[in-house]
């Protein structure tokens, strides 16, 4: 079978290969894969921040949508023929955190999900909702849940609480879809304002350009009545953290998600203090989470956005579009 695999550190170093398929072995499944997306940690494993003792070559990519055509013995939670997505933290199956989440993830320490078949745990799956197609669901795994970890099962979202989004990436677009369907107030950042417009139709209540505005949290705070916003999804990490904690009112939520801009971050201690805020760091979320998600979107409708697909052949084009930022999921169809 054909797989995007890591040769070494560094984007050029991505090629498509020739190897062999995989059989699963007891409690385990073979997928045959039908789309992938890309997220900010693929850039991460091959710029070698992520994991700098990666061993290659190592098949790349962890969110997948697939079906299944074989299973191994003992395995019980699927029947051929079930369309599945996968959980980025394949060991995580409920519970609470125990640190190593992140390592047991696709093309990580286990081969990723940019190839033709994948074999993995029947516990790293979830069954992919009927109303979307290969595309969305492709989209959901790693972006979507993050954004409803942190949100909902540790925000403890409500319709009278206000959210604050930065950018227009995956995460935070799933974070302004969750919030406002759940009835929040929302706002969304970004440094152009026809992202913004976009956001508005997704339904952002508020939008700052923090290039007009670099002192967005003053905005913020403005947009509040002075009272500060319940929730943030902080993606942008290092100097930025910063105002995240002076835009939150007392008891405020930052979720840490990204280091876009730095993994380290100096914070003003006495105005979190002042607040009582809450500094969570996020990584992802378990599969029961997963499940409760997959089954809200249903119920909801939700679609994700996405920017724009590629062919198998063309995977390439999507990690160099994946360099650039791009406004919602970067796909790719491995087969029609």
């Amino acid at each position: 079978m054909k797989a995007w695999q890591l040769q070494a550190f560094g984007r050029e170093n991505l090629v498509l290969n020739d190897i062999p398929q995989p059989t699963p072995g007891p409690g385990e499944a073979l997928i045959r894969i039908s789309s992938v997306s890309l997220n900010y940690r693929d850039k991460l494993l091959y710029d070698g921040s992520y994991n700098p003792h990666l061993e290659f070559p190592m098949t790349q990519v962890a969110d997948a949508v697939g079906e299944i055509v074989a299973l191994g013995a003992d395995t019980t939670r699927f029947k051929v023929g079930d369309r599945v997505v996968t959980n980025y933290c394949t060991r995580w199956v409920d519970g609470q955190p125990t640190g190593k989440e992140t390592l047991y993830t696709l093309g990580n320490v286990i081969p990723g999900s940019l190839a033709e078949y994948l074999v993995l745990t029947e516990q790293a799956l979830a069954l992919a909702p009927a109303y979307l197609t290969n595309d969305e669901a492709a989209a959901l795994p790693c972006a979507a849940l993050t954004a409803w970890y942190s949100l909902v099962e540790k925000g403890g979202l409500t319709s009278s609480q206000t959210v604050l989004v930065q950018g227009t990436g995956g995460v935070s677009l799933f974070g302004l879809q969750i919030a406002s369907a759940l009835g929040a107030t929302t706002i969304v950042t970004s440094s152009s304002d026809e992202k913004l417009e976009r956001a508005k139709a997704l339904g952002a209540t508020h939008t700052i350009n923090y290039k007009k505005t670099p002192d967005w949290e003053t905005e913020a705070l403005a947009l509040t009545d002075k009272q500060g916003v319940d929730q943030i999804l902080e993606v942008v990490g290092g100097p930025n953290l910063a105002r995240s904690i002076k835009a939150i009112k007392p008891q405020g939520q930052i979720s840490i998600i990204g280091i876009i801009d730095g993994f380290d971050a100096t914070i003003p201690l006495f105005g979190l203090i002042q607040k009582h805020g809450i500094l969570r760091g996020i990584s992802v979320g378990p599969r029961r989470a997963l499940e409760d998600m997959l089954r809200k979107f249903d119920e909801l409708k939700l679609h994700p956005v996405l920017d724009t697909v590629y062919p198998f052949a063309e995977a390439s084009k999507a990690f160099d579009h994946l360099e650039r930022g791009a406004f919602g999921k970067i796909v790719i169809r491995v087969r029609d």
